[in-house]
């Protein structure tokens, strides 16, 4: 949830386009018209791949590291939503820069918050919207994903890192503790005790260990990390989306259900694809060895 950009050497807290207010979740912006390549504030868009199959989403406030003001949260959750009802794009990749993927929240915009303002607007909620994403979306991190950062990339279903990446929790440095999902997810991710570790110590953790930790899928080096994580995209991309979106239910329900639950679920959405004209075609593909023609039917 909060930023380490304090403790960072030479960052400066930043708020562009807060005017000097406390921002409170209940009011929410008239939503923009979006293209591929809206002129959003604080992040930049675009459509990637052979047939423009993936949707690529960057965080851009380089002066902040990243950090994730109000108005980066909202532009990121338009920018979802439309590559979510774009018929096109099969999966998205969220990245940042080089030296920070998101280096946390903006300190200066919730540090006057009082617990009345936090508990009645139910603050930093509107973060959740990347996990009600049916279409998969991969993290790419290259340098900080502290805090809200870490927290913003594990809410994503696959992270790959650059091998300069390094993945923390810092907030017990600032009094306070996760918000938006870091004790609950970076211990789903990592286990208790590494997880109890980074939480009470602040401690980081590098690329390498983030992988073997089992936080992190793959590590590449900083300059290709954008380009393979657009490439599995592609891939993902290419599959039924229906189908792609089944998956990811049932993956994710391992998370929240019990064995015998998540295993009855699985079951269900299994039957389910039964249904669907693109099992009928995936399957008399591979009978007819040919290279099966999804319909997202």
């Amino acid at each position: 949830m909060a930023s380490v950009r304090a403790l960072l050497p030479g960052a400066r807290a930043l708020l562009p386009g807060a005017r000097g207010r406390v921002w409170l979740p209940s009011r929410f912006p008239t939503l923009r018209p979006f293209t591929a390549r809206a002129n959003f504030e604080y992040i930049v868009t675009e459509k990637k791949g052979k047939n423009s199959s993936v949707g690529l989403i960057r965080l851009n406030r380089p002066k902040a590291l990243n950090a994730l003001c109000n108005g980066l949260i909202e532009e990121l959750n338009q920018a979802l939503e439309a590559f979510e009802e774009d018929p096109d794009v099969g999966a998205i990749v969220l990245t940042g820069g080089d030296k920070a993927f998101a280096a946390g929240a903006d300190i200066k915009e919730m540090q006057n918050q009082t617990f009345q303002d936090c508990y009645s607007s139910k603050f930093l909620s509107h973060w959740d919207q990347l996990t009600r994403v049916k279409k998969p979306v991969i993290a790419a991190v290259n340098g900080f994903a502290l805090g809200g950062g870490c927290e913003l990339a594990m809410m994503c279903d696959i992270i790959y890192a650059g091998e300069k990446a390094q993945f923390g929790q810092p907030e017990i440095l600032l009094g306070t503790i996760p918000g938006a999902g870091g004790t609950q997810r970076l211990t789903r991710a990592v286990g208790k005790s590494l997880a109890m570790e980074m939480v009470l110590t602040g401690d980081r953790i590098s690329a390498q260990d983030a992988k073997q930790a089992g936080l992190v899928s793959k590590v590449f080096p900083v300059e290709k990390l954008v380009e393979e994580a657009i490439q599995c995209a592609e891939k993902i991309a290419s599959n039924s989306k229906i189908i792609t979106a089944m998956a990811k239910e049932s993956v994710n329900a391992a998370f929240e259900m019990t064995l015998t639950e998540g295993n009855k679920l699985e079951k269900k959405l299994f039957y389910s694809t039964f249904a669907t004209d693109d099992r009928r075609e995936g399957m008399a593909a591979f009978v007819e060895k040919r290279k099966a023609n999804f319909k997202n039917h």
